[in-house]
């Protein structure tokens, strides 16, 4: 046991060496960073000896808040989106880590708006990736999900073009790096299902369940960080990284907080069970320890 403990020791030590050593002195842009778990990772970046660390977010009281829970003279707030071509040339400007978190995630709201969806979800990447073809150099980090596996969903679909987007730069923009990031549902995240369970709960109401038998990844917000963080220096021509996630049935969380519940039934084009790769992603995955790299060619598995 002892071999076992000294053996992670060293891992976990060789790890931060490598992260510490990607982000030394670099300049950092986190796109959508106001969000949930933008705000976790941009506090997290901090404890490294970053440059600077830009947030660019639509949303003037998330930055507000940003700004009053860390104080750091390296944090800049930058007020804007990533559909405005200007702005983005802007923040990006001398940049060498670039984080791209921007999206519109919930699933009804997406379904009902979906030009604007695509508009954030793929157009806003589309963008990115302009700015950065313009002779910037560095590594881009799309942030994904694991409803862009056999999408069934405009969400899924519109973060499944913005793989297939950052995957097609990463192969063919030389010298920038790009990659995605394949998450699964983050508990702590603002408007998930345990938000919604915590207001009915307040209410004394029965938790509101799609379905009793319905499954779904789950991932920590420290763990997504964390995650993202080990990712960074792995970045290199398109690849997808894919945690090793826990699947949760539904019905099992919620019986955790209370015994009363209610079947409200899925939404249009919910699925009963995520998966996190299709089979032929599998075919051109490559397994680590702790993820799953899925490579944009078969004869990349070989280097």
């Amino acid at each position: 046991m002892i071999h076992i403990f000294l053996r992670n020791m060293k891992k976990r030590h060789s790890l931060k060496k490598t992260i510490m050593k990607e982000l030394k002195n670099k300049n950092i842009l986190v796109i959508g960073g106001a969000g949930s778990i933008g705000y976790a990772f941009v506090k997290q970046i901090l404890e490294y000896p970053v440059k600077s660390v830009r947030v660019l977010d639509i949303n003037e009281y998330s930055l507000f808040r940003l700004n009053r829970s860390i104080e750091d003279s390296r944090l800049r707030l930058l007020l804007g989106s990533i559909l405005d071509k200007e702005r983005l040339e802007m923040a990006t400007n001398n940049t060498d880590i670039i984080l791209q978190f921007a999206a519109i995630k919930n699933i009804e709201i997406s379904e009902f708006n979906p030009i604007e969806t695509i508009d954030t979800n793929i157009n806003g990447t589309v963008n990115l990736i302009k700015t950065i073809m313009k002779g910037k150099k560095g590594k881009m980090v799309n942030i994904s999900t694991d409803k862009a596996a056999d999408s069934t969903t405009l969400y899924g679909t519109t973060k499944l073009l913005g793989e297939r987007l950052t995957t097609w730069a990463g192969m063919h923009n030389l010298p920038s790096k790009f990659a995605s990031i394949r998450l699964g549902n983050i508990m702590e995240t603002k408007g998930n299902v345990f938000e919604v369970w915590n207001d009915e709960m307040k209410n004394e109401k029965p938790l509101s369940i799609t379905d009793s038998n319905m499954k779904r990844y789950f991932f920590h917000i420290d763990e997504a960080v964390s995650f993202i963080l080990e990712c960074i220096p792995l970045v290199n021509r398109g690849e997808v990284f894919v945690p090793k996630m826990k699947s949760y049935k539904i019905s099992d969380l919620a019986k955790k907080i209370s015994n009363k519940h209610k079947i409200i039934g899925l939404r249009p084009g919910e699925k009963m069970e995520e998966i996190l790769m299709t089979k032929e992603e599998i075919g051109r995955s490559q397994e680590k320890e702790k993820m799953w790299i899925i490579h944009s060619r078969k004869k990349d598995l070989e280097k």
